[in-house]
């Protein structure tokens, strides 16, 4: 249930073909969740800024159950800020990543929680 959202000024025009299955194999192989679960929405054209300036930026957030905290993070933020440098020509010094650790009981699919 991995969810990957890029919000970012870049224009939708400039996001390379394939953009979405790479990000979805990016975030199985980093999570260790198959792909088939795997969910990513890019929000592109925004109007944003980041430190003040127009230039190419993002914010990300990637929830999931489990598979996140103090002691991988840290490479998460890695392998995905790298993706969106090479991806987007976004800089790492103008993206935020959040990360939400949901639980598995306020994630619904398929007409239950995950919990069930």
């Amino acid at each position: 249930m991995p969810t990957l959202i890029i919000n970012t000024n870049t224009p939708g025009s400039k996001v390379p073909q394939g953009f979405l299955n790479e990000a979805t194999n990016v975030v199985a192989e980093m999570l260790g969740k198959p792909a088939s679960f795997v969910a990513v929405r890019v929000h592109t054209d925004q109007v944003m800024s980041f430190g003040g300036t127009q230039d190419p930026c993002a914010t990300v957030d990637l929830m999931c159950i489990g598979k996140m905290g103090p002691d991988v993070n840290d490479q998460h933020t890695v392998t995905i800020g790298n993706f969106i440098q090479s991806k987007l020509c976004i800089p790492l010094n103008r993206l935020y990543i959040n990360f939400y650790d949901l639980e598995r009981h306020n994630v619904g699919w398929n007409g239950k929680t995950f919990a069930k």
